[in-house]
């Protein structure tokens, strides 16, 4: 749907209105408790200040979207097609404002402990508990949440593996390089990882968000078909990295500090490893967990300086919250739901 059409929709039908305001505020606390984790190892390891590495990140989240949407949009469209909400269009609205309310609330309190939970698996699980709410779990597409559980595996995996090889072979490459110029090299180039982190964030989570935003419009028939219009890129990464720019000191903390105590070229490492994780699945359209990518990364350049040099305790923490974002927020977009249809059908 054009843009103008669109804002002409909304101020006729208050529940798309509505719809859209709560997708957007979703994506601005995405952009305020997840986009943090691109920026994490650059801050622990001193070679940014923690208000510019967010500014970095906030750019570098839009242009993520903007790119890589544009190159491919399968992220997207799999997230578009994760439930079937029914054919009442009334009920199914309600469920899909349900759901991100859900989600507000399940991000908010992760952030408030400090947890790097998944967003992504937060809006998986709270879109699909709103629509099971509606249709019970046939109301769920099975190949879909096939390609969320594969990118759940795939990205662990990878992230771990590739960041124990790469920084192995960084600490091979440099082994006869004095300290001093070294450190030099890995402060802007952890920049540099920094900042593709945070664009492969962007493409990523921002594709997500647009997904759900199409299914908001699909729903409220404004468009019949999978189409990525410019005006709504534009839109979700805006209100990602004006999310970003508030800051997210606790996940930064949590991932950078807690978890592994990072040198730069570890830092490098990690950042870089996570990147090339994000890039693959994005552009073979698998929805993954940047929080998960990213925190793989960094537990497989621990792993290689020594299996000590990870504290399991913090990493073992993240796991189970990660494990607990599907069942639990389920659980709340499906209570959620019921009580919103309760309240407005």
């Amino acid at each position: 749907m054009p843009l103008v059409p669109f804002l002409r929709e909304t101020l006729h039908d208050p529940p798309l209105l509505a719809t859209a305001l709560l997708i957007l505020g979703v994506v601005f606390v995405n952009g305020w408790t997840d986009a943090p984790n691109a920026i994490a190892t650059c801050v622990s390891t001193r070679c940014m200040p923690a208000r510019a590495a967010v500014l970095m990140a906030a750019g570098c989240n839009l242009l993520g979207v903007l790119v890589m949407t544009r190159v491919s949009a399968g992220v997207a469209q799999t997230i578009y097609s994760i439930a079937d909400f029914g054919g009442d269009r009334g009920r199914a609205r309600i469920a899909l404002c349900a759901a991100m309310t859900a989600i507000v609330l399940w991000a908010v309190a992760a952030w408030a402990f400090g947890i790097p939970t998944s967003e992504s698996h937060a809006l998986v699980a709270g879109v699909s508990g709103a629509a099971v709410a509606l249709g019970g779990f046939g109301a769920l597409h099975g190949a879909a949440w096939g390609r969320v559980l594969f990118g759940l595996v795939f990205s662990a995996v990878l992230g771990f593996a590739s960041g124990f090889a790469l920084v192995k072979a960084v600490a091979r490459l440099f082994r006869n390089v004095r300290l001093a110029p070294a450190q030099r090299f890995f402060r802007a180039a952890q920049i540099f990882g920094g900042a593709a982190m945070a664009f492969m964030h962007g493409a990523q989570d921002g594709q997500k968000f647009i997904g759900i935003f199409l299914l908001g419009i699909s729903l409220s028939g404004g468009s019949s078909g999978f189409a990525v219009p410019l005006w709504l890129m534009l839109l979700c990464a805006s209100v990602m990295g004006l999310g970003t720019s508030i800051g997210g000191y606790r996940i930064i903390k949590s991932v950078g500090m807690d978890m592994v105590r990072l040198e730069k070229y570890e830092g490098f490492s990690a950042d870089v490893a996570g990147a090339f994780c994000l890039l693959v699945s994005t552009v073979t359209g698998l929805p993954v967990s940047t929080t998960h990518t990213k925190t793989t990364a960094i537990m497989g350049v621990g792993a290689a300086r020594r299996v000590h040099g990870v504290r399991w305790s913090v990493a073992r923490d993240m796991a189970a919250a990660w494990l607990l974002t599907f069942p639990g927020c389920g659980a709340v977009g499906y209570l959620t739901a019921l009580l919103f249809e309760k309240l407005f059908h």
